[in-house]
């Protein structure tokens, strides 16, 4: 059987950062006392220095927090429809830089056969992957497709595509665009709970390609491990102004305690202390620590998940392809890893690779 391989990984992100002014926002929508000091303590907790947007807040010299795009006006956030026209003007922006850094040569160019993009954060049509076969001036008729609206973990399942297809086609080159704008959908609210959401996601896009070509990283094996009675613990709705997420402070417990039911399942019967690479989606500080917990991995093992984290936030189904281009990069040929990134369901979407 054909192995499909992980041959290259670029990324980008948005030109602004938008993590210290998003918190003074924040702190100021709440009132003085404990739930100010609280978001302020939680905040600090979080392990985030910055977040990108194409957004432009800045905090003025008074304090306050002014969008320059009048995006955000206290009072008047936008509806969905501008949320989405945002979107399809920004998109195709980040969506070019990556594909840019990916750097595909003229041959490889005309070689790639399929299109994949995941993203739940904008929906237009002729969409993303049209923008992907345009810029690169691919060949019309590649085989397009997307992977909608399945959150953070969309980008495993992307990869479980493109082996699906490099495997019955062992010719084939698959071009995939992970791609999100999460600061679209920052609602206007005092509920803790969900301002702490906000305060985790941030803007990014991954390019990357798959093909039978033995460079990079050799995808082995993929398993779904869904957490029972998880269902409502994480949602991601359209609603009236903008997408409505659920993202509760039960998850971490959950996840813990479904990884290490899981233990060597995820690992086919290895030891997971006996991975050598571990891409984690970084969804969160206490979604790195219920992961560590649960797998009884030593503190050094989610390193690279970390500082991404700390370095750009949660970029929804970008954000694993982060990690993976960072681990990409210091890889020694036969050392065995794990991808995994967690969603609704709740799910955690696992991939097992090994370096070439």
């Amino acid at each position: 059987m054909t192995t499909a391989y992980l041959n290259r990984i670029a990324t980008a992100v948005p030109p602004h950062d938008m993590h210290q002014a998003f918190q003074a926002f924040v702190e100021a929508t709440l009132p003085e006392g404990k739930p100010r000091n609280l978001f302020r303590r939680m905040a600090r907790a979080a392990a985030i220095d910055h977040r990108y947007t194409f957004l432009r807040p800045v905090v003025t010299e008074d304090g306050s927090v002014r969008d320059l795009n009048e995006f955000y006006v206290r009072g008047s956030f936008p509806a969905t429809a501008p949320r989405m026209q945002a979107f399809e003007k920004f998109a195709p922006l980040l969506a070019r830089d990556a594909l840019d850094k990916l750097a595909l040569s003229e041959a490889e160019r005309r070689a790639v056969t399929h299109v994949i993009v995941t993203t739940c954060t904008g929906l237009y049509a002729p969409g993303l992957d049209y923008e992907a076969v345009d810029h690169l001036q691919l060949n019309p008729s590649v085989e397009r497709t997307l992977i909608g609206f399945m959150g953070c973990f969309a980008a495993i399942n992307a990869l479980k595509s493109a082996r699906h297809i490099v495997r019955s086609q062992p010719g084939a080159k698959v071009l995939l665009l992970s791609l999100e704008l999460c600061s679209l959908h920052m609602q206007e609210t005092q509920d803790l709970e969900q301002l702490l959401a906000f305060t985790v996601f941030a803007d990014g896009c991954a390019a990357y390609l798959v093909s039978a070509e033995p460079i990079g990283l050799a995808i082995d094996s993929f398993l779904a491990v869904r957490l029972p009675d998880t269902h409502q613990l994480i949602t991601w709705r359209i609603g009236q102004q903008g997408f409505d997420m659920v993202l509760s402070g039960q998850v971490p417990g959950e996840l813990r305690r479904g990884l290490a039911a899981a233990g060597s399942q995820i690992t086919h019967g290895a030891d997971p202390r006996s991975i050598d690479l571990w891409a984690i989606h970084p969804g969160g500080r206490t979604i790195l620590d219920a992961a560590e917990q649960g797998l009884a991995l030593p503190p050094d093992a989610l390193a690279d998940s970390r500082l991404i984290l700390a370095n750009y936030g949660n970029m929804s189904s970008a954000t694993v392809m982060f990690v993976l281009e960072r681990i990409m990069r210091r890889a020694r040929s036969g050392q065995l890893g794990c991808a995994m990134s967690f969603g609704p369901g709740v799910t955690a979407e696992t991939m097992i690779f090994h370096a070439v």
